[in-house]
């Protein structure tokens, strides 16, 4: 949708509009506000920032629009820098300028009805804004700049995804009125957001370690006052003065819309001779337009009569134009086959010449050999023996040196390896002392811990095992029961009992439902356990594992009694060894670690409490709970195959009929039982113990 109110122009009736406001608000004697509201803007012109510098404008009004942004390009947020009032309520804003912080004499901001996802840090750079209404967006937190806000009286938060209020609200003394949704907060409760502004503000005093004063102690300037003075904390202020400037603030209002409402007549007076104007001109276009068609006609006629001529000589053209390139094309076949035939008649006498050049040259060569006599070949033959047998002397010579250097170097190699393995021998009976020594600590001071911390885990253990042991034994119990239940509900269409298959539906709903309480029982109980464990560690070492998605390592952490402290003194070597293996895991939690105990150094108030580890309670005796009626855990079960498949065994529970009628592999397909057509809620895996 603001795709679509992006690209779609503004209607005339808007564009007047838009055009009247800005020449109202550019006349001599206008007052201090400019309403360009219900104009269907995308973004705002960059003559209202012009108008809003150069006339000093204290009230921007630019409601139900279609703007995405706050700032078009080539314009800066200091042309607004006198505006008290900015109303933006109704509109498609998905976020608002990073530097909204320069708005200092801001004092009421309405970004109503928005798509926003975040607000800016630079809010809380508004020190003298008293009114934010932020109802009906799209965020999920709210800044910790908030309260920097030194002069907030009214905070409207309704409507969005926020869950938490940031700690540092409760700075803001001077907060009357706070709207939000109580039944979607976590932080404070669902009970102290219900009671009212003060109750949450007390609350957060309290959690900030401060005292809370009723903000009626605090004066602060109203909207008509300029922004050069800043709010200052009063004890006792005169009521009576702001009664009085905030009645004349609201006469003001009247006088405007009086004067609205004037501006309005005229500007109806002005649209009915507008209208009156463009029909005189409908009535001239039209006239010439008649002009025109006869003007058009003519050309026509002429254009026409042009066209036949030119195609007729071009016509002409193409015949003489094709009577030429036939001439051409047969002239270029006689030239390419008389030059054919001369290239033939050269390839022949080249042929011939190197024929009789080759024979003579064979003639030559013949000669010359028959010229050799007897004695020249055996003189060469000795000459060829004599050389060979030299060089043979000579190689076996070399071979000879060669052996006796490589025998030697060998002696010296063998010589100084046995020299080496001797004294790596000592060396690494040395090593193996060291270790045996090093090992025996480590191994007494791992005793020492473990015989400590088993008693912090000792009850937490076995109050798991037996609850946990209980529930899964009752869901084996029930899982046999559903599997029996349905071989016998396949094997009814050979029995055709219609008595024994509603005894068997009855058994087999009541199992389903047995089942998924158990299944929820399990659920809860493994929860419960997670908080009791949750509970011997700090309150900020459990959130912030939380927060970085490491829940499973929450038992290491308490096995070990790692705290806050002891953390920042760790490498991420030493979380290694405690278990935690990825290594951008470690470096985060310790830079966080370090984090926390910075800001608590800074404010002592932000401290964790120390020495409040809860040590978990002993095991009470779990509840009897209602055992199902299936047949003992010790009888043999036998394998139903699969319905679809026909060949493997039949491994998944379909919720909430209780078939067990499917494998694992055909199950995935189905929205709907194979034998009782019913949607499939849950599908369980059954596991048989050898």
């Amino acid at each position: 949708m603001p795709l679509f109110f992006r690209k779609r122009k503004p209607s005339e009736e808007a564009r007047k509009r838009l055009e009247y406001q800005m020449c109202l608000a550019k006349e001599a004697g206008a007052d201090d506000i400019l309403d360009i509201s219900k104009c269907e803007l995308s973004e705002i012109p960059f003559g209202a920032f012009a108008t809003c510098k150069v006339l000093q404008k204290k009230v921007l009004i630019v409601h139900t629009n279609h703007l995405t942004s706050l700032l078009p390009k080539s314009c800066s947020l200091l042309s607004l820098a006198t505006i008290k009032v900015l109303d933006l309520h109704d509109n498609q804003l998905t976020a608002l300028p990073d530097d909204l912080g320069q708005l200092t004499a801001l004092q009421v901001l309405n970004v109503e009805k928005n798509q926003l996802m975040q607000l800016p840090r630079s809010i809380g750079n508004l020190t003298q804004l008293q009114t934010l209404n932020v109802k009906d967006n799209k965020l999920k937190e709210l800044p910790d700049t908030l309260g920097e806000l030194r002069s907030l009286r009214t905070l409207n938060i309704s409507g969005n995804e926020i869950q938490r209020l940031p700690q540092m609200l409760a700075h803001v003394r001077t907060l009357e009125m706070l709207s939000l949704d109580a039944s979607a907060m976590v932080y404070p409760p669902q009970e102290v957001c219900g009671a009212g502004t003060a109750a949450i503000l007390q609350f957060l005093c309290k959690e900030s370690g401060l005292e809370y004063y009723p903000p009626s102690q605090y004066l602060l300037p109203v909207l008509e006052q300029d922004g050069t003075e800043n709010s200052r904390d009063s004890p006792d202020g005169p009521t009576d003065r702001f009664s009085r400037e905030e009645l004349e603030w609201q006469n003001r209002f009247s006088d405007y819309e009086k004067r609205k409402e004037e501006k309005m007549l005229e500007k109806l007076e002005f649209e009915r001779r507008l209208e009156l104007g463009q029909r005189e001109h409908a009535q001239l276009l039209q006239q010439s337009s008649s002009q025109k068609d006869e003007i058009l006609q003519t050309v026509k006629e002429e254009r026409s009569r042009l066209e036949q001529g030119l195609s007729e000589r071009q016509r002409h053209l193409d015949a003489e134009r094709q009577r030429l390139q036939e001439q051409l094309k047969q002239t270029e076949q006689n030239i390419s086959s008389r030059i054919q035939k001369l290239l033939r008649d050269n390839q022949r006498q080249k042929k011939s010449s190197e024929i009789l050049k080759s024979l003579e040259n064979e003639r030559i060569r013949m000669e010359q050999l028959m010229s050799i006599t007897q004695e020249e070949t055996e003189n060469l033959r000795r000459r060829e023996v004599a050389s060979a047998m030299q060089q043979m002397l000579t190689e076996s010579c070399k071979n000879r040196l060669i052996q006796m250097a490589y025998e030697s170097q060998r002696q010296n190699l063998v010589q100084q390896a046995c020299y080496s393995m001797a004294e790596m021998d000592e060396r690494f009976q040395q090593i193996l002392s060291w270790q045996q020594m090093d090992q025996n600590k480590a191994i007494s001071q791992i005793l020492q811990e473990s015989a400590m911390q088993k008693a912090a885990f000792e009850a937490l253990q076995v109050k798991k095992d037996l609850m946990h042991r209980q529930i899964r034994s009752q869901i084996k119990l029930i899982e046999t029961e559903l599997l029996q239940l349905t071989q016998l509900e396949l094997k009814r269409k050979s029995l055709d009992t219609e008595t024994l298959q509603e005894m068997i539906s009855e058994q087999r709903w009541a199992l389903s439902s047995l089942l998924q309480q158990l299944l929820k029982e399990k659920q809860q109980r493994e929860e419960e356990l997670r908080e009791i464990l949750e509970e011997g560690m700090e309150r900020q070492l459990v959130a912030l594992l939380e927060e970085l998605s490491a829940e499973h390592y929450l038992p290491i952490f308490a096995h070990h009694r790692l705290s806050l402290d002891l953390l920042s003194q760790m490498s991420p070597g030493d979380l290694a060894k405690v278990g935690v293996s990825e290594a951008g895991l470690q470096h985060e939690i310790l830079r966080r670690v370090q984090e926390l105990l910075d800001a608590a150094r800074i404010q002592p108030e932000l401290k964790p409490p120390t020495g409040e580890v809860v040590t978990p309670m002993a095991p009470q005796e779990p509840p009897e709970s209602v055992r199902p009626s299936a047949p003992p855990a010790e009888l043999e079960v036998q394998a139903s195959e699969c319905v679809v498949c026909l060949e493997r065994e039949a491994q998944m529970i379909f919720l909430n009929c209780g078939h067990v009628c499917c494998c694992q592999q055909c199950c995935q397909p189905l929205r709907t039982c194979p034998l009782c057509r019913q949607d499939i809620a849950q599908r369980l895996r059954i596991y048989h113990s050898s």
